[in-house]
């Protein structure tokens, strides 16, 4: 069983913490996935600690030149989405809204692929913390993609 989340502590951290532990110490299977949705059902919390623990996840990295590449270009790609999207839910027009729900969907798939390239290299062990960022990465350009189709189909 996972450790219980202290609700007076910073949960991102303790988050990252406890599933870093699970995998350490075998009480996550290798290559168990895990979807945001199942860790924040674990563990009690909402969703957005669980997408902190992916910034954390940039800070695991080697200390490499690659690991450093990597970390900075998955960084900001992995950080972009969100602010886009707010954006567009301000946009003062359909043209620009599309716009940047187009903007969101490009940096999603270049997280995605970096996240990719990640478990391609071994850069994170066990890339079992890989699996649920990757798919929620999915699960996140198909909705951008319906979006951005809708919103073209519904232009005057």
């Amino acid at each position: 069983m996972l450790e219980k989340i202290r609700q007076s502590e910073p949960i991102a951290p303790q988050l990252f913490e406890n599933l870093r532990s699970a995998i350490v110490e075998m009480r996550l299977k290798p290559g168990e996935a895990l979807s945001e949705k199942d860790i924040s059902l674990r563990y009690g919390v909402s969703r957005q600690p669980v997408r902190e623990a992916f910034i954390k996840l940039s800070e695991a990295l080697p200390n490499t030149k690659a690991g450093k590449h990597v970390s900075s270009q998955m960084l900001r790609s992995g950080t972009s989405p969100a602010p886009n999207y707010g954006e567009a839910q301000s946009a003062e027009s359909k043209a620009y809204f599309v716009h940047k729900l187009k903007i969101a969907l490009k940096e999603l798939r270049e997280t995605e692929i970096w996240l990719k390239i990640i478990a391609k290299a071994q850069m994170i062990k066990p890339d079992a913390l890989l699996e649920p960022l990757i798919k929620e990465t999915d699960e996140l350009i198909a909705i951008l993609f319906s979006s951005v189709e809708t919103a073209k189909k519904n232009k005057p």
